[in-house]
């Protein structure tokens, strides 16, 4: 784990809005506002950090971009585990 690469992937604006497009799909009323709640912990998800590290090294243009380095169903599964937020958490909708 890399806290460079997970930075990285968290602030990669083709990943983001892929993660946005999945919120929406997934029936999140306003994904782009509810994403700061979810951006992080899926950018630090074993699979995807590990995906995007190898890109990264692998000197990928577009690894958040790129289906073959981090597919939809990775992206998905990371988002069901972490959404909905804790429920201390605000979220508006």
């Amino acid at each position: 784990m890399s806290y460079e690469t997970i930075s990285k992937c968290a602030k990669d604006s083709a990943f983001v809005a892929r993660v946005t497009a999945c919120a929406a799909k997934e029936g999140v009323t306003l994904p782009e506002t509810s994403l700061m709640w979810v951006i992080w912990p899926i950018s630090s998800a074993g699979d995807i950090e590990s995906a995007y590290a190898s890109a990264l090294a692998a000197d990928n243009p577009n690894p958040g971009g790129d289906e073959s380095v981090i597919t939809d169903n990775m992206i998905l599964s990371a988002f069901q585990a972490n959404w909905p937020p804790p429920e201390q958490a605000t979220i508006p909708q």
